[in-house]
């Protein structure tokens, strides 16, 4: 190996980690309260009430806190794996001030009720055209930075990052069509049943991409290297990624079952769903078994506690959505808390664990130090975290069963055994513990903030650190 003047840019991955963990913070705090809502009504106050803060709470922890980890982590492992600079530092500047930008609107619109009152994509059209621009800018940053690079190889952290770029451009722009009438109000391009069914195609594969796919570049590239050891099977990993990209496009209808979207449709998305389980256990099989001859590092390594169990977490959920995707099992899980718990064991077990595992790792590297400020409380941050998830989980599915249970209980005389307000009452003390769990979660967060800043404070900014290149790669 030999250096070259070629610099990395860090600062960057710098300014989107550190959004990442204050975001995270942002939008769990508005989950408690919204929780919080639920135990007790009385917090519902003014237009800050659940169905103005939920919206906010799934932008901003989708969106805010799952994108910027995936910008911080995408650029960081890009300009590693092909060793070169990003493409264009003006460009990603421009993604970092315009994603937060799109935040921030977020945050100011959704509360006042300004929504097209689609399903993770309820911004108005203004601020889904400053999103497509920051897109673009973040496509042509990624793309043009694997186009310059040194080595021929991409590895595949990059496919899947990649991937998650391109589909949620389609996704985006496909379904955010609409027809605006003023500033802050438009009307979808769709109607009806079309309406529904592009509406899913987008919001399954937000999930599918925006939180599968991306999430996935970060697992291949830091399990292994926090593990210290090479990807169980390179070969797996490409073939999970094209069988997972093809798959997950057509399981979207499994969120229209027994609706008005024709029944052939709902069939083919739930055969999907369940195709969908192969490649999806495919890749978390892979990333556990990167561990081999390496699991008693999990003792003393609570970065790859978080990185190993966030692995299990998303076995779990992907079995766990192909056997909700099953008519038979949705005629139960529908419109409970069941489909609640499912969301959460991804977006809290999967998403988040795998987000903060990856900038734990980060953090000492862009601040110049050897390690975070406190390995003792990334611990603390691992158990009280995985206590969070596993109170919040476990109270939605009993709760969501029993709700589906009372609702479609009937007396001999075919009356409804239950009315509605009956199995509100049942479900109390489960959201209880859900607003424990979230509170737990959030804990966690803060915890890690504190580490962060203490890191900081303690370290100094890496502006750039040079590119090692091989020899053989010299012009």
């Amino acid at each position: 190996m030999s250096e070259t003047q070629s610099t990395y840019n860090y600062k960057v991955v710098r300014q989107f980690a550190i959004m990442t963990v204050i975001w995270g913070i942002v939008g769990m705090l508005v989950g408690v309260i919204i929780a919080a809502q639920l135990v007790w009504p009385e917090l519902n106050l003014g237009f800050l009430h659940f169905g103005r803060l939920r919206p906010l709470h799934t932008n901003a922890v989708i969106f805010a806190f799952g994108g910027c980890a995936l910008f911080a982590t995408s650029y960081y492992v890009v300009q590693r794996t092909c060793h070169t600079r990003l493409f264009s530092d003006g460009l990603a500047a421009f993604t970092f001030w315009g994603w937060q930008l799109v935040i921030v609107l977020a945050a100011v619109t959704l509360p006042l009720g300004m929504t097209s009152g689609k399903e993770y994509a309820e911004l108005e059209w203004p601020i889904d055209i400053l999103i497509t621009l920051v897109w673009v800018a973040y496509a042509v940053v990624f793309f043009g930075t694997i186009a310059k690079r040194k080595v021929s190889h991409i590895y595949v952290a990059n496919w899947f990052y990649g991937g998650f770029i391109l589909a949620v451009a389609l996704l985006h722009v496909v379904n955010s069509a609409e027809i605006p009438v003023t500033l802050t109000k438009s009307y979808s391009a769709y109607a009806g049943v079309q309406d529904a069914m592009v509406q899913w195609w987008y919001g399954h594969n937000a999930v599918g991409f925006f939180l599968t796919a991306g999430f996935l570049g970060m697992m291949y590239y830091f399990v292994p290297k926090q593990a210290e050891r090479p990807v169980y099977s390179y070969r797996l990993s490409v073939v999970h990624f094209w069988a997972l990209i093809f798959t997950y496009m057509w399981a979207g209808p499994h969120h229209l079952h027994y609706t008005a979207l024709p029944d052939w449709t709902q069939s083919v998305g739930m055969l999907f769903s369940l195709i969908l389980l192969a490649p999806s256990w495919g890749g978390m099989i892979n990333g556990v078994m990167t561990l081999s001859g390496a699991w008693h590092k999990l003792r003393d390594d609570p970065i790859l506690k978080f990185l190993i169990t966030s692995l299990s977490f998303y076995g779990m959920s992907t079995f766990e959505g192909p056997m909700m995707a099953i008519k038979t099992v949705n005629a139960l899980s529908h419109y409970t808390d069941w489909t609640v718990g499912h969301v959460h064991s991804g977006a809290l077990g999967w998403v988040a664990m795998i987000s903060i595992g990856s900038i734990y790792y980060l953090l000492p590297r862009l601040f110049g130090k050897s390690e975070m400020f406190s390995v003792r409380l990334i611990t603390v941050h691992f158990w009280v975290a995985t206590i969070g998830v596993v109170l919040y989980i476990a109270s939605m599915w009993i709760s969501g069963v029993m709700q589906g249970l009372m609702w479609r209980a009937v007396n001999a005389d075919g009356t409804l055994t239950y009315s509605f307000v009956e199995s509100v009452k049942a479900s109390y003390p489960f959201w209880a513990i859900r607003f424990l769990g979230g509170v737990l979660f959030l804990t966690g967060m803060l915890v890690m903030a504190y580490n962060m800043f203490k890191t900081i404070a303690g370290g100094r900014s890496v502006d750039d650190a040079r590119v090692l290149v091989p020899a053989a790669h010299h012009a």
